[in-house]
């Protein structure tokens, strides 16, 4: 045998992880999670996003009346459309309720609904990007085309279209925001495959013969980790406004007295023309501040990974 076989030989006995070496990356990973900490945007996104999700677990700490109790003045009759003020931080609705108390407590429905959808579309869209992105061929194929004419689609309408099918429960509409939100991931996933499939560790995994499902979990999986933590980052911010547009819509799977910023909106979002803005206007700062934070995180976390 020469020197150049010996070689070889040494090359395909090595594992993968000679060429990715799990201790470099867990090294890699906490020194961005030190950035993460010392970058100002993901501190306030994450200061406001914990905000919200305190509100969803116990608005009680929080809210000044319960999300269907009627403010009443010193003489214990409820004041409706009135302004903020002391008594009523954000005013009243049309019914006397206060919209404070209803804003607090209407972060549950978000908040529960618009992160398993993401987690969902991260798990769908990474377990499809992973065949499409290895395998590539017919595989790659099939799948991209069904995936182009699902995002060629608005994202809106078609959920409007499944949920009047199969009705507006909250499994539905959590599935039916993750099955939108699939493709969109699997495209990003499939372009951090094909990179990472023509990388050495991954060729040196193919000549040891390790099966095809082995090199993608094992191998290819955890160095597109980064890509996944961003995607899912991103997808949780739209899945919050396509919650809220669907509730806003009437697709949600509360009823009208149960607190829900997009259906305290669309109650409310014609009385702004006669000067009452605050019952429609604070429920909507709410989805954007909530947003906004979430965009923020995310924006972090991509620049740091890509540093």
């Amino acid at each position: 045998m020469t020197e150049t076989d010996d070689i070889l030989v040494q090359v395909l006995e090595e594992p993968s992880s000679t060429v990715t070496p799990s201790g470099d990356r867990k090294s890699v990973r906490a020194e961005q999670r030190r950035q993460l900490f010392r970058t100002p945007s993901f501190i306030i996104g994450m200061l406001i996003s914990g905000f919200w999700i305190v509100c969803a677990i116990a608005p009680g700490l929080l809210a000044n009346w319960g999300e269907n109790d009627f403010v009443t003045n010193a003489a214990g009759t409820s004041i409706p459309r009135q302004g903020p003020s002391a008594d009523a931080w954000f005013g009243t609705d049309g019914i006397g309720r206060d919209v404070y108390s209803r804003v607090i407590y209407g972060a549950d429905n978000v908040l529960v609904n618009a992160p398993i959808a993401a987690l969902l579309a991260v798990i769908g869209g990474a377990l499809l990007g992973l065949l499409m992105g290895y395998y590539g061929g017919w595989v790659d194929e099939v799948l991209g085309r069904i995936i182009e004419a699902i995002l060629s689609l608005p994202v809106i309408l078609l959920a409007i279209m499944v949920l009047v099918v199969f009705g507006s429960s909250r499994l539905a509409i959590v599935l039916t925001i993750a099955g939108l939100f699939t493709p969109v991931v699997t495209r990003t996933v499939r372009a951090a495959v094909i990179a990472e499939a023509q990388l050495d560790y991954v060729t040196s995994a193919k000549l040891r013969g390790e099966p095809g499902p082995f090199i993608m979990v094992r191998e290819i999986l955890p160095n597109v980790t980064n890509v996944l933590v961003v995607e899912f980052t991103v997808r949780v911010g739209y899945a919050i406004f396509t919650v809220a547009t669907l509730a806003f819509l009437g697709l949600s799977a509360d009823d009208a007295t149960v607190a829900d910023w997009g259906l305290d909106i669309a109650g409310t979002y014609n009385l702004i023309q006669a000067g009452q803005w605050w019952p429609s206007i604070f429920p909507a700062l709410a989805i954007a501040s909530l947003v906004i934070a979430v965009n923020l995180i995310a924006d972090s976390i991509e620049k740091v990974y890509r540093a």
